[in-house]
């Protein structure tokens, strides 16, 4: 648990003033070690349901620096950032993780080194397997958080396969909520950019 002064200095670290600060500059430090921390605790863990817990557990730590950054608005490349997205959605914060993904994508931010896929990609593909889990659990993603991945989505650049997974997904997220004629616009369009998506026979119904 942090303390005031702790989220004080986070947040601080987060809106990277004009300038020299030792206080910016020290908490800017904490917030990378405690990172490569993370990271290093979450390589000695091999179960993926163990290491979203371990995300939940940790994420609370990075909010007030990650707000400090989204208000300051200055779209700097940060990959710590780009993986506090990703982690968020792994730990089922989609809302949070849709904020730094439309800061993410006004500014053009890459993903991190060692990531081949576009910015774009890598949420659609995430969200894909963040809606796909949650209805396996029996929790459905609310449909209006994959209807704004959509429209943050939509024009990014990304291989057919990914948009048509993506695409299966908010149809059936449509179909469950009551939207018939939605969810088979979407499902078709997910079949025409590959076949094999796994929704021909929804479609044919």
């Amino acid at each position: 648990m942090l303390t005031p002064w702790q989220c004080h200095q986070l947040r601080l670290a987060g809106e990277k003033p004009d300038g020299a600060h030792p206080l910016r500059d020290a908490a800017t430090q904490q917030i990378q070690l405690m990172f490569q921390q993370d990271k290093r605790q979450l390589k000695r863990i091999q179960s993926t349901e163990r290491k979203a817990e371990y995300k939940k557990t940790v994420l609370p730590r990075y909010a007030p620096w990650v707000s400090g950054v989204l208000e300051n608005d200055d779209g700097h490349q940060d990959d710590t950032l780009m993986m506090v997205m990703l982690w968020r959605i792994d730990a089922g914060d989609i809302e949070g993780a849709l904020a730094i993904a439309e800061y993410a994508l006004a500014h053009g931010l890459l993903m991190p080194a060692g990531h081949t896929r576009t910015t774009g990609c890598a949420i659609a593909e995430e969200m894909a397997a963040a809606a796909k889990l949650a209805d396996q659990q029996r929790q459905p993603l609310e449909l209006s958080l994959l209807a704004q991945t959509v429209t943050l989505t939509d024009e990014e650049d990304m291989t057919d396969v990914v948009r048509a997974e993506f695409y299966k997904w908010v149809g059936f997220c449509q179909r469950d909520n009551g939207l018939p004629d939605a969810a088979l616009d979407t499902l078709k369009r997910a079949l025409r950019l590959f076949q094999g998506v796994g929704v021909k026979k929804p479609v044919a119904q």
